[in-house]
């Protein structure tokens, strides 16, 4: 029995003295995942989100910068400046982005104008077909008509796009700058889109417009049943457009 008990008690010893070795040196230190990244370095996912969120910011503040010089160069009074960068200042500005004071001093128009558009499409045959006239500024009318909070869309849009045409070109239809014909394809595209969302699937290659401008009558004047006579009745050549229809 004593010889056990001894057995017993030193196995307990060398345990003591084996524990007491490990906490001379200290704890063995355990490895883990997150300590493996050295310290004051991010993860490289991080980082590269960081580098792009970065050059969004720089490129969204650039942009503005941008966006602010060429308003400012618009609606600056004429300089050297505006001068000799132009056609960036109106490359940028129209048609998005034009500045007026019609907000402060408005000038309504002073006539009725009906803005109408036909197309023509050449089928497998050879064969050119032509449909009626479409009026396009019946179109914005109705939409305008008892609207209590109406579209800016169809109040200016294409209103905007005929006088911003005439403007750049007078009675010819030929455009003599990159802003008559950036102007010329702005109406031509708003004619095709609009004809093509009424067109029921129509195939057309071609369209064409007519302007017919109407006095308006004076207050008091007696509604008549003839129609009054058209100040000018302005017909465009045919414009080629992207296909549109099946």
């Amino acid at each position: 029995m004593r010889k056990t008990g001894w057995a017993v008690s030193s196995g307990i010893e060398s345990a003591d003295v084996k524990e007491l070795h490990q906490s001379d040196s200290g704890p063995v230190p355990r490895q883990r995942h997150d300590e493996a990244v050295r310290p004051g370095k991010s993860p490289m996912g991080v980082r590269t989100v960081k580098a792009g969120l970065h050059t969004a910011v720089a490129l969204c503040l650039l942009t503005a910068l941008v966006h602010v010089v060429m308003v400012f160069l618009h609606v600056a009074p004429s300089n050297p400046v505006s001068k000799r960068y132009s056609s960036q200042v109106n490359g940028w500005v129209f048609p998005l982005f034009e500045q007026n004071w019609r907000l402060f001093a408005p000038d309504p128009d002073s006539f009725n104008r009906k803005i109408l558009a036909r197309t023509a499409h050449t089928d497998s045959k050879g064969s050119v077909q032509v449909t009626p006239w479409f009026d396009l500024a019946a179109v914005d009318h109705s939409a305008v008509d008892h609207s209590a909070f109406p579209s800016h869309t169809s109040q200016n849009l294409l209103r905007r796009a005929w006088t911003s045409y005439v403007e750049t070109h007078g009675g010819s239809d030929t455009a003599r700058s990159e802003r008559a014909v950036m102007l010329q394809t702005y109406l031509r595209n708003i004619a095709a889109d609009r004809v093509a969302a009424h067109n029921d699937g129509g195939a057309f290659d071609f369209v064409q417009l007519r302007v017919v401008t109407l006095p308006v009558a004076a207050p008091g004047a007696p509604a008549g049943n003839r129609p009054p006579a058209p100040i000018e009745d302005r017909l465009l050549p045919w414009w080629k457009v992207t296909s549109h229809g099946k």
